[in-house]
């Protein structure tokens, strides 16, 4: 055990930075990989951590073949996640595909034995719930997100085999709460429900889980997950907008929030398309887009995590704990004032 070395890519992320953290409690040897070493506010994230940076780029094998030598368990973190992009083929798709076929032909050709790859609860079939590993995929394929994960989810396990490296992934849901050092894609929107910024709700449920308990769930899939299965790290009961924010309203009655009401589909659907026509001026991210009403407004993002739990000894934060604890944490790090 002694001679593993541990690697870490997208360490300087959310999720990344926290599971840099817990290996580090763990004893172990640590690689942190991120994309520019020398960028000042990424050298912030690794204050007080005694781990090794290199630069890893998922789009540069090269740069795997070098800081992936002598590397034992490699966590596959980093990838784009983002749900809009003006150029979404190449931004996401091909960043999460291409970089994940790199990412094992050059863990193959260093001798890396195992690999936990973080895919998403994105890559499951929603059609039968709740949604579990045994249901397949997601075959909708209206997102170019949505179809990164499932087709990159694929390819990792297809992969494991051909290059025969132990290959365990996990599927996290909504990954929130503390030690972020910039806002990841959740925890923005927990930050929106504390500042009053969430207008209606657009039945789009959410299903919160701490990124802590990600992290501990990652490892404990590297310690004892099985090669070639899939675990989902979520809880078992989705979480409304207008729960979110009733939850913060009541934990910080001082701030006024108000509690937004449901809003007809035809009308969001309407407010979409006036926004995504506003993002192609803008070239910003449009808040509501028309195809992910399409796929999820009434789905409740409802979880099987008993595999997870009897093999992973997954026992998470519930949604309103993990909720609570990053309205806290965003409240008192972040004091309104970061972006």
């Amino acid at each position: 055990m002694n001679k593993e070395i541990s690697l870490v890519t997208g360490a300087n992320g959310h999720l990344g930075n926290n599971l840099v953290r817990l290996l580090l409690s763990e004893d172990k040897k640590v690689i942190a990989t991120v994309r520019n070493p020398e960028n000042r506010e990424t050298k912030k994230t690794f204050d007080g951590l005694n781990c090794e940076i290199k630069r890893v780029d998922l789009m540069d094998k090269d740069s795997m073949l070098k800081a992936f030598k002598g590397v034992t368990n490699l966590y596959a973190v980093g990838a784009a996640f983002k749900m809009w992009s003006k150029n979404p083929k190449e931004e996401i798709y091909d960043n999460n595909v291409k970089g994940t076929q790199n990412l094992f032909e050059a863990a193959a050709s260093c001798g890396v034995k195992n690999i936990v790859y973080v895919s998403s609860v994105a890559a499951l079939d929603f059609t039968q719930l709740p949604a579990k590993e045994s249901n397949g995929y997601n075959g909708d394929r209206r997102n170019w997100y949505y179809n990164s994960k499932n087709d990159s989810d694929k390819l990792a396990l297809e992969l494991g085999k051909k290059y025969n490296i132990r290959t365990v992934l996990i599927l996290p849901s909504a990954m929130i709460g503390s030690q972020a050092h910039k806002l990841s894609y959740s925890n923005q929107l927990v930050f929106q429900v504390l500042n009053g910024e969430i207008p209606i709700d657009t039945n789009i449920t959410l299903n919160w889980i701490d990124v802590n308990d990600v992290a501990l769930g990652a490892y404990n899939a590297m310690q004892k997950g099985r090669d070639g299965e899939r675990y989902i790290l979520a809880n078992e009961t989705h979480t409304s907008l207008q729960e979110s924010v009733r939850i913060a309203a009541q934990l910080y009655p001082e701030l006024k929030l108000k509690i937004p009401k449901k809003a007809p589909k035809f009308l969001l659907y309407t407010v979409a398309t006036l926004m995504e026509l506003g993002s192609k001026i803008t070239g910003k991210e449009p808040l509501l887009q028309r195809h992910y009403l399409d796929m999820f407004y009434g789905v409740r993002q409802d979880y099987n995590t008993s595999k997870s739990k009897t093999e992973l000894n997954f026992n998470p934060k519930s949604s309103k704990e993990a909720l609570i604890d990053a309205l806290k944490y965003l409240k008192e790090e972040w004091n309104f004032n970061k972006n």
